[in-house]
C-alpha cells in the first residue's frame, strides 16, 4: 500500500472524527480546539501543564492558545495555578467538570462504537502500525515526541517505588511518570498515551 493510501484513510478518519466532534461540542459552546486542550491537559505532567505546552503540542500560536484557555476558563473547565518555585510559570489544570465531560467525548463515540467491531488482535496490530507511524513523521521533520515519561531515558526508578527525572532532578511519583511530557527524549522520538 502507498503511503497516499495511508493518507487517504487517515484524512478520512479525521474528517469524521471531526464531524462528530463539532457536533458533541456545539451543544457545549465548545470549538475543536479547546476539547483538544482539555484533552492535552487531561494527558500531561506537571513540566507541561502551561500554555507553551499547550501550543507546542497543538502546534498553534500562543494567541490561539491564549484565547482558548479563556473561554476555557471562564467556563469552569480549567484552573489556572502559579508555579511555587518559578511564579513566572502558570499551571494549567482541568477540573472535575472537565474530567467528566472528556470521559464522554474522548475517545470520541464514533470511534468506540467502531473499537467494538474489531478484533483485539487487529487492534494491537493497528495501535502499533500507528505508533511506527508517528514515530516515523516526527523523526523525518524533527518533532518533538511528547512521550510518556516512564520510557524517558532521564527517568530513574527509585528504591521507594518513586522516580527521578534526571533532567530536572525532581521526584516523580508512579503516577506522574504515567503523564506525557514535553521534554520526553528516549532518543527515538516515541509517542504514546
Amino acid at each position: 500500500m502507498s503511503t497516499k493510501q495511508i493518507h487517504n484513510y487517515i484524512e478520512r478518519l479525521s474528517n469524521l472524527l471531526r464531524t462528530e466532534s463539532r457536533q458533541l461540542l456545539t451543544s457545549h459552546g465548545l470549538q475543536p480546539i479547546q476539547l483538544e486542550i482539555l484533552h492535552y491537559l487531561s494527558v500531561c505532567n506537571r513540566y507541561s501543564n502551561t500554555a507553551k505546552g499547550v501550543a507546542e503540542y497543538l502546534g498553534q500560536t500562543k494567541g490561539t492558545v491564549s484565547q482558548s484557555i479563556k473561554v476555557l476558563e471562564r467556563k469552569g473547565l480549567i484552573t489556572k495555578h502559579v508555579d511555587n518555585i518559578d511564579k513566572r510559570i502558570v499551571h494549567l489544570k482541568i477540573t472535575s467538570n472537565a474530567r467528566t465531560f472528556l470521559k464522554k467525548t474522548v475517545p470520541a463515540p464514533l470511534f468506540s462504537n467502531a473499537g467494538k467491531l474489531i478484533k483485539e488482535q487487529s487492534i494491537k496490530q493497528i495501535q502499533s502500525a500507528l505508533k511506527s507511524l508517528l514515530m516515523a513523521v516526527q523523526k523525518a521533520n524533527g518533532l518533538k515526541s511528547f512521550g510518556v515519561c516512564h520510557t524517558c531515558r532521564y527517568n530513574q526508578q527509585l528504591n521507594n517505588g518513586n522516580h527521578l527525572c534526571g533532567l530536572t532532578k525532581e521526584v516523580l511519583s508512579s503516577k506522574e511518570v504515567q503523564l506525557i511530557c514535553r521534554e520526553h527524549d528516549d532518543g527515538e522520538q516515541v509517542f504514546s498515551i
